[in-house]
């Protein structure tokens, strides 16, 4: 979601070499889907003028088969429903809440549109994870709302985390945020995006007009930094070391 959808497809196209194809304004509210190599990876969209100070951001949208029941359950297990499931003409339907630690999350029933199409490859996807203050809660929320199977990474002190599906299955993360997130700052899902290689990436990024959030570090996972694009979205980018956890 961003307030400047012409900057933005620049800033993507040159940092991930990601193609576009703009939906019809009056069917789809000029939807933007973004491709590498032709495989869907994201979708971009305008900002709207009644959404006041909201920032620009990137969301998650987890699927789901019966979108109406996911909803149902969202607001029966501590949840708040935002946005009642919407049809997208041919594509699927959508829906947002709220989870019960506060962080915003899209569900997304499939029609034509499949969702992304390629993860884990340079300029596509790798990650999706969860900053929660309230960590109990939410991964208890995920495994009701959604069905997820998950797995407990990590349930020391000082690093609590748990994942959708274990190992090289894994497929995203709750992290235990109570103690990283400052008092305004709301639980939040951050996207990570995989490249070839994280210093060259973020050079790049600062000469297109992004700013660096977190600078790059080594991590059991990869090669890891956390950035701001030129509208105000942040995001994430990490290179396969060969590491692993």
């Amino acid at each position: 979601m961003t307030s400047d959808t012409e900057k933005a497809k620049e800033f993507y196209n040159v940092l991930f070499g990601w193609t576009y194809e703009a939906g019809d304004e009056e069917t789809y509210g000029g939807y933007i889907t973004a491709s590498k190599d032709g495989k869907l990876v994201a979708g971009i969209m305008q900002k709207q003028a009644d959404m006041g100070a909201m920032p620009d951001l990137w969301s998650t949208y987890l699927r789901t088969d019966d979108i109406k029941a996911t909803t149902e359950a969202a607001a029966a297990n501590g949840g708040q429903v935002y946005m009642e499931p919407m049809d997208v003409p041919e594509q699927g339907s959508m829906a947002m809440y709220g989870d019960s630690s506060g962080a915003s999350i899209g569900a997304w029933q499939f029609g034509q549109m499949k969702g992304f199409e390629v993860a884990a490859e340079p300029g596509s996807p790798a990650w999706h994870e969860l900053l929660a203050k309230d960590y109990d809660s939410a991964v208890s929320f995920y495994q009701k709302v959604f069905g997820w199977d998950t797995n407990v990474m990590s349930d020391t002190p000082e690093f609590r985390y748990t994942t959708l599906g274990a190992g090289d299955n894994a497929k995203a993360g709750i992290m235990d945020a109570a103690g990283v997130l400052s008092d305004e700052v709301p639980s939040m899902w951050s996207v990570y995006f995989a490249v070839e290689n994280t210093d060259a990436t973020v050079e790049q990024a600062l000469a297109l007009g992004a700013t660096v959030m977190h600078a790059a570090e080594e991590t059991p996972f990869g090669r890891l930094a956390t950035l701001i694009d030129p509208t105000g979205a942040v995001f994430k980018i990490i290179q396969d070391t060969g590491q692993s956890a």
